[in-house]
């Protein structure tokens, strides 16, 4: 299983936007650009502009170029604007599900806790952190995770779980209602240019 394993705010810095919702990487300090003199007045050209789009949206699901590519693939033969069902993709992923009802604090955690094994979809143990969830898939976590995965809800206390998710707390369940749309994906980030950049 390929994965990215450096330095996670330096993916941030170097797009020059936060990837993750957490303090580390949306700090000032965190988005300077990288080097000994920072920002030099550089100017970005189209290309670059598009590359960095493509990079933001790789960075935050934590998903390699390979794999990406793949999802593009998917996305051009379904059906509507290939920008949008790329972005519903990779929603749907499942450690994304898990990010996103607040059991993990980042991509890479929630990637962690699907990868051990400690993960039910439909009441059967999946390790698949790309397994795709559909509507009426129902997530449940393992009896001996329970504890780590309370102190990650009251780290991020406060977080609104998306129209497209039911989350029960007191059992740790996650219900898929339907299929993501662009605005509940609480990123920014423009699929169009991404398209572009491919083509």
């Amino acid at each position: 299983m390929a994965r990215y394993i450096g330095p996670k705010v330096k993916l941030s810095r170097r797009v020059g936007s936060p990837i993750e919702d957490n303090p580390k990487h949306t700090s000032k300090r965190a988005l300077v650009f990288p080097g000994m003199h920072g920002y030099r007045g550089r100017r970005l050209r189209d290309y670059g502009i598009r590359l960095n789009e493509k990079r933001k949206l790789r960075y935050h699901y934590g998903v390699l170029e390979k794999q990406f590519r793949r999802y593009l693939d998917t996305a051009s033969h379904m059906k509507g604007n290939t920008g949008e069902m790329l972005l519903r993709l990779l929603e749907r992923r499942l450690d994304n599900a898990l990010r996103r009802a607040g059991l993990a604090r980042t991509i890479w955690a929630a990637r962690q806790i699907v990868a051990h094994g400690h993960v039910l979809v439909n009441g059967r143990k999946t390790d698949r952190p790309s397994c795709s969830m559909d509507v009426g898939d129902v997530i449940t976590i393992k009896p001996k995770l329970h504890k780590l995965i309370r102190e990650n809800m009251e780290s991020k206390a406060g977080h609104d779980v998306p129209g497209w998710m039911e989350f029960n707390p007191s059992e740790l369940q996650i219900k898929i209602l339907a299929h993501p749309v662009s605005d509940q994906i609480p990123f920014d980030v423009n699929p169009n240019l991404i398209i572009e950049f491919y083509r």
